[in-house]
């Protein structure tokens, strides 16, 4: 069905063409679900304390504001992140702000966190029936206008609301759409955000009697110094996973493209060796008992197996979504299946 419809999805500009996806999105659940297709078979996942009902998920970003969330699991998700959200709605960089590279099977986003506000996202939230067992991640952020010296107040507010109704939250510091928001992973501020916030997440599980697993997304621009010092820092602090990796600034690989010149994110095919080499470099200087979530630029189900092979327990899809549609996300799921199974590896158990 996908197939039948980019062309006209493509046709129109790229942010109208993902309101209108998203509302027939809607539209085919609540009248007509076996258009969305057929899930994938369970593919069980343990990872941060969590059992998945299958390995594969939505990345933050496609559902700001959590307004469509059984029609994303519907898609067959083993989790679906939603977000990023911050305290007070913000409209967001000025449009237009959304770009697709054809050529390179991309994307160049500078939406700027745009978001109807944590009220209005725990509201939906509340709304979804989230009929099956797929798990949802919350992912929040700071308004634009407040500045990195306060900027734990936000992220502090955000956890409270989000707490009680989100099966993991991800803390989002990595956006290179926000002014100043990368600078929070520099070594001393990030112990500080990320201690507070720790503290927080303890306070809040004793209050509501339900441990909700604190993960943190990072940038693919980071340097190897860099990943040091964040890979030491979350680690001392124990957070429960980590999410590698947020979009790109690189134009590498879609130079003289259409659109490449457009600042912001650049997502899809072009980001997969980077943010592969940040996840796998994360890996190795990680606790073991802290998982990694591989995201960016998988398009394929070999790209989810070298995601996995790279250190990653469970991955995300997003711009791919955009180029293959929802075959991707039963793609995905069948050839980690097969790794896992392989008869030359062995039944493999999940990762823990």
């Amino acid at each position: 069905m996908y197939s039948l419809v980019r062309p006209l999805l493509f046709g129109l500009d790229a942010e109208r063409a993902h309101g209108l996806t998203l509302a027939a999105l809607d539209r085919a659940h609540a009248r007509a679900p076996s258009l969305l297709g057929k899930p994938p078979e369970p593919l069980p996942t343990r990872a941060f304390g969590l059992e998945f009902p299958n390995p594969v998920g939505l990345a933050a970003g496609l559902d700001k504001d959590g307004a469509h969330i059984d029609a994303l699991f519907a898609l067959g998700f083993g989790f679906v992140e939603i977000g990023t959200v911050t305290p007070r709605p913000q409209p967001g960089n000025p449009a237009p702000r959304l770009f697709r590279l054809r050529g390179s099977k991309a994307v160049v986003n500078r939406m700027g966190f745009n978001n109807a506000g944590v009220d209005a996202l725990v509201r939906n939230v509340g709304r979804a029936r989230r009929d099956g067992p797929g798990l949802l991640g919350i992912n929040i952020g700071k308004n634009k206008d407040t500045p990195n010296r306060i900027a734990e107040g936000d992220y502090m507010y955000g956890l409270s609301r989000v707490y009680e109704f989100a099966d993991y939250v991800t803390v989002n510091i990595s956006s290179p759409n926000t002014a100043g928001l990368r600078e929070l992973q520099e070594e001393q501020q990030l112990r500080r955000l990320v201690g507070t916030l720790r503290e927080e997440q303890e306070r809040l599980g004793a209050k509501h009697g339900r441990r909700v697993p604190m993960l943190v997304k990072v940038s693919p621009d980071l340097s190897e110094r860099d990943i040091e010092a964040c890979a030491r820092v979350l680690g001392e602090l124990a957070v429960d996973g980590v999410i590698a990796t947020n979009t790109t600034t690189s134009r590498e690989g879609v130079e003289g493209e259409r659109h490449a010149a457009e600042a912001g994110g650049l997502s899809g095919a072009p980001l997969m060796a980077r943010s592969t080499t940040v996840l796998r470099m994360m890996r190795t200087r990680l606790p073991e008992s802290i998982p990694l979530v591989g995201v960016g630029g998988i398009l394929s189900g070999a790209d989810a197996v070298a995601k996995v092979a790279a250190g990653a327990s469970l991955v995300q899809c997003y711009s791919g979504l955009v180029y293959r549609g929802p075959i991707l996300v039963g793609e995905c799921v069948e050839a980690i299946r097969r790794r896992r199974f392989a008869p030359s590896r062995g039944a493999l158990p999940p990762d823990a």
